[in-house]
């Protein structure tokens, strides 16, 4: 007999067809349409495969400028947009209309227009005619429409409401007045130029994001997603409130290869939900669990969410960069949600899944450790060997070098042979027990090559990401094609044609999927072109900082909270690489400004990470966190309560940003040396873990409120101890203009310098303000200024600012043609701040050491009760 769901219970849907409409498309057509959008699908992505090899320049043919690419990319996305989704829940899934036909086809015109009139446009900038605006205004109309059916209806409000007001300046409020444009101008602007729709964002979504998201379809077809799980689980589900811990770690494991909350969510959450609940967790806790670990997934590198692509262009650093600031806080907040489960299980006294195999935990110790052991010395020796072949060698290095990675692929094959096949059990079968963990741990290290291949080409090598990921996939295609044949050869069960039949078929499978999983950002990023367009075109942006001013009262604090609200507002109906795109252009500049001008110099990427983190935090938020309500619909709880459980869990990483904005020592920004790294990573770790005890009211025992507050204290201290002891002792003391030459000259490579500088902007208003500018390598004052795209001259005791480069960093921190530089700042001579952390560590002792006398006393009356 079928049970009834409990009250308050979400009414059960399909999970899998709950991703489909969000992510992929909810239609569904006949076998020969079916097959139709597949070959489109496919098409797109071996399009973007080619234009990201080096194929077209060494060949000399099907050579696509940025601009043709950004066009062809987005045709793909529109077109399988009215393709793939129906206009309302209403409509036919089962056939495609023939509207839909009509827009797809009329749709895929317009945003091919740059494309196939691409030299004609080029003889006449500026002077569009009559076709050249029309076809504009029907192509935003119908990615308006195609934003629609892919992301809702919030994108297209927001996108409305910024073309409203291109058009409307001059009925405006004075304060965001402007002269208003006509519709000539304004389609010219948004859809014939790269300053709106086929932008950066679009750009960037082109050459990185697709390649990425195709990476990470590729290796989950492959069967890297169970890989991990299993492993997860066969790792941690034994421990106290186990497949939760194993929810978070495997995880964090897919968030490695995906960029999605809501595909990550469902990849684990299908498994891991059910048997968290089995071991005692409430459903809401569980869908929580799953969601605060799937939505930390895109801060994981190094493939983060879409929205870090982005930042590679929108902060002007290598990609590279963006994983290395990212690092530590995506880290941290994994292991606290590691604890934030732990303190759940213990505070509800839940126990682990049982073992397979019940051997001792020596030797299973001592197996695992001997495995990573084994791992270690190889990748050194893997490291130190390719690095002396490539210094013998140069350019020939590859050939010897590709010949170790096969066979290194081939070994970890024949070694993963030996095992049992990874099957993914049901989670809802009576009798539920962990996979052992040697077997399963050793039968899919070949995965982790995949991996490896994309963070040596980005680290070592030191490739473009698009590049990067292109080598990565094309490894992965490999791996997809050879890996059942040689697994089905070393295994003795020949049937070698029918394996390479499977792995193909995988492989089409998983390179259309990938090009599904891309419609909603290819649409997301050309909408958000509509709001970068409008800011370029009206000048908002140096608004917004007189209006943040205004709103925050100059108040640096309070304008974090607003961009914060800002963010969690706009992103409860974006989608985050669209609320990434719309705040980050709008917000990131002002605080930075504010910021300089309130004497706090903030990096440009600890804002943009400040943007991201709050636009993630929307995906859980209710009442509109997507990923909540796919982990309800697992779960069968009310998503409202799963998302507000998961607000709380996830209240570490709404900390995270506030924290880096003061402290960039967490970006892994201002280190002075490997003691100095260990020494912020393990403070970090512990101050995140002490913050997790104090917000869930526990620690050894049951907190009391002064506990909790003196762990909050602890916390703070641990993250920002620069807050006390600035009031003791000045971090920087002030260096007249005159001493900055040298100063400059001193510095070592790639250093950065804080200086000052006055001056009267293009709005009349007088400014002051501090930048940390970037030196670039050694060489001469000039030469280093010139680096950072800034020249200057004497000028009495100040340094006049004589050209500021268009697109530079020193563009980019505000500095503007007419300023002065009159003063930089050196460190000051004190003590370390880090001193605080005694003090700090003292108190947590204390708390310690007044839980450990109470759980003492909790066990006396029943360990007497016992022996009564």
């Amino acid at each position: 007999m079928k049970s009834t769901p409990a009250p308050g219970a979400a009414p059960e849907i399909d999970v899998n067809k709950f991703v489909a409409d969000n992510d992929t498309g909810a239609r569904s057509p006949g076998p020969l349409m079916k097959r139709f959008l597949l070959y489109i699908a496919l098409a797109w992505s071996l399009f973007q495969l080619w234009i990201a090899s080096p194929l077209p320049f060494s060949l000399g043919v099907f050579v696509f400028n940025d601009t043709e690419t950004r066009a062809i990319h987005l045709s793909f996305a529109v077109f399988l947009s009215f393709m793939s989704y129906p206009a309302f829940k209403r409509s036919p899934s089962a056939h495609v209309p023939l509207t839909d036909w009509i827009l797809a086809i009329v749709g895929t015109f317009c945003a091919s227009y740059l494309f196939v009139f691409y030299r004609e446009l080029a003889t006449r900038p500026g002077q569009p005619t009559t076709m050249d605006v029309y076809t504009a205004l029907v192509g935003i109309v119908l990615l308006l429409e195609a934003t629609r059916r892919v992301l809702g209806l919030p994108m297209v409000i927001v996108a409305l409401v910024f073309l409203g007001y291109t058009f409307g300046g001059p009925y405006m409020p004075d304060m965001i007045a402007h002269r208003g444009f006509s519709l000539n101008r304004a389609m010219s602007h948004q859809w014939l130029t790269t300053e709106g729709v086929f932008g950066v964002a679009l750009g960037v979504s082109s050459s990185f994001i697709f390649l990425f998201v195709l990476f990470g379809s590729l290796l989950d077809k492959a069967g890297a997603g169970n890989y991990f799980i299993k492993s997860a689980f066969a790792l941690l589900g034994h421990m106290r409130g186990g497949p939760a811990k194993a929810a978070v770690l495997s995880s964090a494991a897919t968030g490695i290869i995906s960029g999605s909350s809501i595909a990550n969510v469902v990849t684990t959450g299908t498994f891991t939900i059910p048997l968290m609940k089995r071991v005692g967790y409430r459903p809401d806790q569980a869908a929580a669990v799953e969601v605060s670990s799937s939505v930390n997934g895109q801060l994981m590198p190094p493939v983060m969410g879409a929205a870090a692509f982005l930042m590679v262009e929108y902060v002007g650093i290598p990609y590279i960069e963006v994983m290395k600031h990212a690092f530590l806080p995506a880290i941290i907040s994994y292991i606290a949600l590691l604890y934030i489960v732990h303190l759940e299980a213990l505070k509800a006294n839940m126990v682990g899944l049982p073992r397979r195999n019940t051997g001792s935990a020596g030797s299973r110790w001592l197996s695992m450790g001997l495995t990573l052991a084994g791992f270690v010395v190889l990748s050194g020796a893997v490291y130190w060997g390719i690095g002396w072949i490539k210094t013998v060698m140069g350019d020939a290095a590859v050939w010897p070098v590709g010949a170790g990675l096969l066979a290194a692929y081939v070994g970890l094959l024949w070694f993963g042979a030996k095992q049992p096949e990874l099957e993914l059990d049901d989670p809802n079968a009576p009798v539920f027990e962990l996979p052992e963990t040697g077997p399963t741990v050793k039968s899919g290290l070949h995965y982790l090559l995949a991996v490896v291949v994309l963070i040596w080409c980005l680290m070592v090598e030191q490739m473009s990401p698009g590049l990067s990921a292109f080598w990565a996939t094309m490894f992965m295609i490999f791996v997809m094609l050879t890996q059942k044949p040689i697994i089905a050869a070393f295994r003795g069960r020949g049937g070698l044609g029918r394996a390479l039949k499977l792995g193909f078929v995988d492989l089409i499978d998983g390179l259309a999927t990938g090009a599904r999983n891309m419609i909603g950002i290819g649409v997301a990023t050309a909408a958000a072109g509509i709001i970068v367009g409008t800011v370029s075109l009206t000048g908002i942006g140096l608004v917004m900082t007189e209006l943040v001013e205004l709103l925050s009262g100059g108040n640096l604090m309070l304008m974090l909270v607003l961009v914060a609200v800002i963010s969690l507002i706009l992103g409860m109906g974006l989608p985050t690489t669209a609320n990434y795109i719309v705040v980050s252009t709008l917000m990131a500049p002002v605080v930075v400004e504010l910021g300089a001008q309130s004497g706090l110099i903030v990096p440009l990427i600890a804002v943009h990470l400040f943007v991201f983190y709050f636009g993630l935090m929307a995906d859980v938020t209710p009442p509109v966190g997507l990923a909540s309500f796919a982990a309800a619909a697992i779960a069968r709880c009310d998503p409202i309560k799963a998302g507000i459980t998961a607000f709380f869990y996830s209240m570490r990483t709404a900390i995270l940003p506030f924290l880096f904005i003061f402290n960039t020592q967490l970006l892994l920004i201002g280190l002075d040396g490997p003691l100095h790294l260990i020494l912020t990573v393990v403070s970090a770790t512990v101050a995140m873990l002490v913050f997790a005890a104090a917000t869930q009211g526990h620690f050894l025992v049951k907190s009391r409120w002064y506990e909790s507050v003196a762990l909050l204290l602890v916390t703070f201290t641990l993250f920002r101890p620069g807050f006390w002891w600035d009031m003791a002792y000045p971090p920087f003391n002030e260096v007249p203009a005159s001493q900055i030459t040298q100063l400059i000259e001193e510095q070592p490579a790639n250093a950065g310098k804080r200086i000052w500088i006055e001056g009267t902007n293009l709005n009349g208003k007088d400014i002051r303000k501090g930048v940390l500018l970037p030196l670039g390598p050694k060489g001469t004052a000039r030469e280093r200024f010139a680096s950072a795209g800034v020249n200057v001259m004497a000028q009495g005791n100040d340094l006049l600012i004589t050209q500021v480069r268009f697109g530079s960093r020193a563009e980019k921190l505000g500095m503007e043609q007419g300023f002065r530089i009159v003063s930089a700042e050196v460190p000051a001579d004190r003590p370390s701040k880090e001193w605080l952390f005694v003090p700090a560590i003292g108190l947590l002792l204390l708390v310690v050491a007044l839980q450990r006398r109470r759980a003492g006393r909790l066990k006396t009356p029943q360990g007497s009760q016992a022996s009564a």
